[in-house]
């Protein structure tokens, strides 16, 4: 919407829209930043263990620049063909994450939400440390010392940030309380009321801090403020925080309604974050605030919902943002890291950000000012008409690049693999609901979503090439049915009104908590979800295909190539329908390959990532879940990935029994000479 940049010397307040009539909103912004002087990033010091090589495998999705990108190049094009299983470890269940590698060994989860510490070149046990509780489902911190002989592994367990010794799996005691840290230390209030901040999230180390994005804590409309708190990774301390809510006096508060300033929830970055260690800069992109699709209590536009925040790593201060989705209603949070390139851009080189969302949006901008690299245009979108809504008139939508997901469902796109009374049924459903395309809001009537928002990218989806400067981008076609619904209806559990053949909405669940600053006779609507699965199939109400695999060149701002992310095995020979809601991330390699893991054919594939042409495909014995990781030992070039599972939206398509839950991992057929 409005960003803070600095032109080297001073701070200069910019109004990024083009429609006028949000012109006051960004006085406003101006007025509250003061245009006081700020310092532009600068280089760090030092580099974060693990940023910007490419080579190792120490960070969740590669590094703590989130590229899922490896220079690696053993494996390539004319021999990914030879790819063979090296070896496998069973998880015991099916509890598993990203794999994080350093050295020679790989650090995962298993054994009954064990870190577990093996050899990366044989899966050989070096040692375990147990959990109690559940532990972040996405994948941990690496950090060591100057001279290497302090190296920490961190990560979210049963609400605590906890740090243990990498060499030993003993935990660090002088790390905290014990090894450990309460994330909600440092929120507002009493903290006696505010349960466990558990998050998948593993955070991101910069130096010598780790820097944390709280869970909301609640998908009603109660929830916890979902703050930014960075700790020092040697003694636990809290070293800043960053309100994602403002609070009184602060940028952005007057975007929210006077009364309850403190107190909304939401606003969360619960998936990845991204840092440029060269100018010491994180990325982090947000989420909706609480309620997810009802607002009549936060009035505004909500600020730092649905944003995209550029902060000081070091201090936390906001340097630039900008928000994609005012006044949310449709769950349309920021899903995955945002990704850092440098483009050739009209013969000037670039340094971009590039952010992927659930609409099926990319949003590039400089990542040193936060000017679009190409128009983003604030247009009208429909309004809501349930009793106390005021929804946003305008939405931004960039000009370039193209969507990489459908953006609307109507007629034409009925799955015709299902039978012919379920397609009479979605067809009488679309012409009864509200269905105006994007941004449609939901209603009492209710209301089709496309993408919804299990839709169009998410956690792990997105890699690039650096040197290319291509973006590749893994999403879901999914739409969801939005029914607004009073407490006491779901509370009965009466869906009321979906779609026939879905399954069923409400259930047997005590009515919403009213927001803290609801008026006298606010309505607490909820919508339960219902993503349009066909029960008699398990197949989307919309056709194929429903996942994709789009190639940008963020030169040029096109798509390169874009084609189906694997198939539904019930329904060969079909081809061409993309797997069925699959959550396996992407990796780009120098070796020109990507890899991509599926879950309704249960498949590892190669593509070449000039034309995504499959190169080599090997069966699985469950779903592939997260983002491959790539590796060398000993001079030898290793994929690793988890299994388990029959993965998301399965339950009635009738698959063979998973096999069991395990990390496998691939190399070439013979170790190199």
């Amino acid at each position: 919407m409005y960003a803070i940049t600095t032109n080297g010397r001073w701070p200069r307040c910019r109004f990024t829209s083009v429609v006028s009539t949000l012109a006051p909103l960004a006085l406003a912004a101006c007025a509250l930043a003061g245009c006081s002087p700020a310092t532009p990033p600068q280089p760090a010091a030092k580099a974060a263990p693990g940023a910007f090589d490419f080579e190792g495998w120490d960070q969740n999705l590669g590094g703590v620049d989130s590229s899922q990108y490896s220079s690696l190049a053993q494996i390539d094009k004319s021999n990914v063909g030879r790819l063979a299983v090296a070896w496998t470890y069973p998880t015991g269940e099916n509890y598993l994450f990203n794999p994080l590698i350093v050295g020679d060994t790989m650090y995962v989860l298993a054994n009954k939400r064990s870190i577990v510490a093996l050899d990366a070149a044989t899966g050989k046990e070096k040692w375990t440390h147990p959990n109690e509780g559940q532990v972040g489902a996405r994948g941990m911190s690496y950090w060591h010392s100057a001279d290497n002989r302090d190296r920490r592994l961190l990560y979210i367990n049963g609400g605590f940030l906890t740090a243990i010794d990498a060499a030993t799996g003993n935990t660090i005691e002088s790390f905290g309380d014990h090894g450990r840290v309460d994330l909600r230390i440092g929120l507002d209030g009493d903290l006696s009321s505010v349960r466990a901040l558990q998050t998948s999230n593993p955070g991101r180390v910069f130096g010598d801090l780790i820097i944390m994005s709280l869970p909301a804590g609640g998908a009603g409309y109660a929830s916890s403020p979902a703050d930014i708190h960075a700790y020092n990774v040697k003694t636990g301390a809290l070293t800043w925080v960053f309100h994602t809510v403002p609070r009184k006096g602060e940028l952005g508060a007057d975007t929210w309604p006077a009364a309850g300033v403190g107190s909304f929830g939401g606003v969360h970055n619960w998936s990845e974050s991204t840092v440029d260690v060269e100018t010491g800069t994180i990325y982090i992109p947000t989420g909706t605030a609480r309620y997810d699709f009802y607002g009549a209590n936060r009035e505004g536009s909500n600020l730092f919902g649905n944003s995209l925040l550029a902060l000081d790593a070091r201090t936390g201060k906001l340097l630039w943002f900008f928000q994609v989705i005012h006044h949310d209603l449709w769950d349309y949070d920021f899903p995955t890291a945002p990704k850092l390139l440098t483009v050739d851009h009209d013969g000037v080189q670039v340094p971009i950000v590039a952010q992927p969302s659930k609409q099926g949006f990319v949003y590039v901008f400089n990542r040193i000012t936060g000017e679009p690299l190409w128009p983003i245009e604030e247009r009208p979108v429909p309004q809501s008409d349930v009793p106390g809504e005021k929804s946003w008139p305008t939405q931004p939508f960039p000009t370039v690049p193209p969507p990489f997901a459908r953006q609307s469902f109507t007629d034409k796109d009925v799955n015709p693999y299902i039978s012919e009374e379920d397609q009479a049924k979605i067809r009488e459903l679309l012409r009864n609901s509200r269905n105006e395309g994007l941004y449609t809001p939901p209603s009492l009537q209710g209301t089709i979503q496309m993408p919804g928002h299990n839709g169009g990218a998410n956690w792990g989806s997105s890699a690039v090439d650096p040197r290319k400067g291509r973006l590749f981008v893994v999403s879901k076609e999914l739409p969801v049915y939005d029914k607004l619904r009073s407490p006491e209806a779901v509370f009965a559990g009466g869906a009321g009104g979906g779609p026939p053949a879905g399954p069923p909405g409400g259930g047997n669940r005590p009515p919403p908590l009213p927001p803290p600053n609801a008026d006298e006779g606010f309505v607490a609507y909820v919508a339960p979800v219902d993503f349009m699965i066909q029960a008699s199939t398990g197949l989307s109400a919309i056709g194929p295909p429903w996942s994709q695999i789009t190639a940008y060149d963020l030169n040029k701002g096109t798509i390169l190539w874009q084609i189906p992310d694997g198939e539904v095995s019930k329904l060969a020979p079909v081809t061409g329908t993309g797997s069925h809601a699959p959550r396996g991330g992407v990796v780009a390699t120098a070796g020109g390959v990507l890899f991509i893991g599926t879950s309704s054919d249960r498949k590892f594939r190669a593509y070449d990532a000039d034309s995504g042409k499959v190169l080599w495909s090997s069966d699985l014995p469950a779903a592939q879940e997260g983002v491959p990781a790539v590796y060398s030992v000993g001079g030898r070039e290793y994929v690793a990935i988890a299994v388990g599972g029959n993965g998301l939206f399965t339950q009635s398509m009738k698959l063979p029994e998973a096999g069991p839950g395990q990390y496998m991992v691939f190399a070439l057929g013979e170790a190199p000479k």
